[in-house]
């Protein structure tokens, strides 16, 4: 009898937790710490799970907490992360044996939400190299950068750019300075590239793939780029007008910085909140109003098959379309003349279900755990953990390590997915050959 545990939607679960489990220990190092002595378990194990779930929270400076040797660490465990575990050890496979078998297909499968239907090793290094190009790419442009405007050496610029550029595409957020990116908020050269590299990074592969192919021919983009797309231009559009409007003249955010500085903070920090991480201003300092939309746009996260977070683009577009075929009595939810299959609506509704109840349990936790913490506080940083973002009002380094703990549950759920995380829990590969008398309860 085969075990269970070798079932993929299992397997991939454990992978992950693996791999942080190493990553504590690897951060428990004591040359991993800047300081004499060890990190404790609890800061081991949040920033190990922070690196792997590519979020960027921290309960401690990074840069000056940890050394060279622990921001290497970062570096891979946050390109592991990104990449995904399976799906690395898959191309690692490739590499060495030129070959693979069903169940290791079965597994990138699962991890990738079926980014590996076809040609799994035509993919395979498709997807290694638009990730090793766009890094590429970002780190060429920060280290002319840091090189030629911030006197930096050599050596520490190319470093510098190397590690910004894998946090950047992986979504991962974590940064070598205190204020992540705060003393850059006015200069282009260093915010937009790292910018447009989470913009790649959390749109998704597939998506990326397609519009490489069919970039002029929208009419013939899949319903899945299409709501990809779609939802990415129209919440970016909407972020970054509210973050203009409502921080405008906030002395604490973008009220000291010019027209030109505002537009470009807004915009960094607009993209910043699919899963990014990097924060251009202080969000400590951020309205109410800025504080609330900003919360929802990181719930909702980027692509799916992507480095990003959150419940998915694809998926609150669809409850969308649903939601307006319900109102107009439209027996079917149709997008672009292509009918929804209902399994894959059911699916929708159980991840923004299971992410608003897991958001408001972590907020309940966390404000239950700790004491003079605000609510929208609270729901900030709860939601950034499991939309595996990164952004921080302050609060989190101030938690008890009880409520640390919390977040690291939300980030690995986050990252691995409500879903995967819920099958792997309750699997259960039986059919029934039979269907029960239909009812109707009342609902609204």
């Amino acid at each position: 009898m085969r075990s269970p545990w070798r079932h993929p939607a299992r397997v991939v679960p454990l992978a992950f937790l693996a791999l942080i489990i190493i990553g504590t220990g690897l951060m428990m190092l004591p040359a991993a710490r800047a300081a004499p002595g060890h990190a404790p378990f609890v800061t081991a194990l949040f920033t190990a799970a922070s690196a792997v779930c590519v979020t960027g929270l921290a309960v401690v400076d990074t840069p000056t907490y940890w050394s060279t040797f622990g921001h290497v660490l970062l570096t891979v465990l946050s390109q592991i992360g990104g990449f995904g575990i399976v799906t690395m050890a898959t191309l690692i496979s490739l590499l060495v044996s030129r070959r693979l078998g069903l169940r290791s297909r079965l597994l990138a499968q699962t991890e990738s939400a079926g980014l590996f239907g076809g040609n799994l090793r035509g993919i395979l290094f498709r997807v290694a190299m638009v990730m090793l190009v766009c890094e590429s790419a970002i780190a060429v442009v920060l280290t002319l950068r840091f090189w030629m405007k911030y006197d930096y050496s050599l050596g520490r610029s190319v470093w510098e750019a190397v590690f910004h550029a894998v946090q950047a595409f992986n979504n991962a957020g974590f940064a070598l300075y205190s204020d992540s990116l705060v003393r850059f908020v006015t200069d282009p050269w260093i915010c937009l590239p790292l910018a447009l590299g989470v913009m790649a990074g959390s749109i998704g592969f597939p998506v990326l793939f397609e519009l490489a192919r069919e970039w002029r021919t929208p009419g013939r983009w899949s319903t899945h780029t299409f709501l990809t797309v779609t939802g990415s231009l129209l919440f970016s559009v909407v972020g970054f007008l509210i973050f203009l409007t409502f921080e405008w003249r906030n002395p604490g955010t973008l009220g000291p910085l010019g027209t030109g500085g505002k537009i470009l903070a807004a915009f960094t920090q607009d993209v910043m909140t699919r899963s990014g991480g990097f924060n251009s201003v202080d969000l400590g300092q951020m309205n109410s109003e800025t504080i609330a939309v900003t919360n929802g746009l990181m719930f909702i996260g980027g692509g799916s098959a992507s480095t990003a977070g959150g419940i998915k683009l694809t998926t609150f577009m669809l409850l969308a379309f649903v939601i307006w075929a319900e109102i107009r009595g439209e027996p079917d939810v149709v997008i672009r003349k292509r009918r929804i299959a209902e399994e894959t609506q059911r699916q929708a509704v159980t991840v923004a279900l299971l992410g608003v109840a897991l958001v408001a349990t972590g907020t309940v936790a966390l404000d239950a755990l700790t004491e003079d913490i605000p609510f929208d506080r609270a729901l900030f940083e709860v939601t950034s953990a499991f939309a595996t973002v990164g952004l921080s009002t302050g609060v989190t380094p101030t938690l008890p390590p009880s409520a640390q703990i919390v977040l690291v549950i939300l980030m690995y759920v986050g990252r691995v997915g409500t879903i995967a995380v819920g099958t792997a829990i309750a699997l259960n590969t039986r059919r029934r050959h039979y269907r029960y008398p239909e009812e109707r309860p009342l609902v609204g």
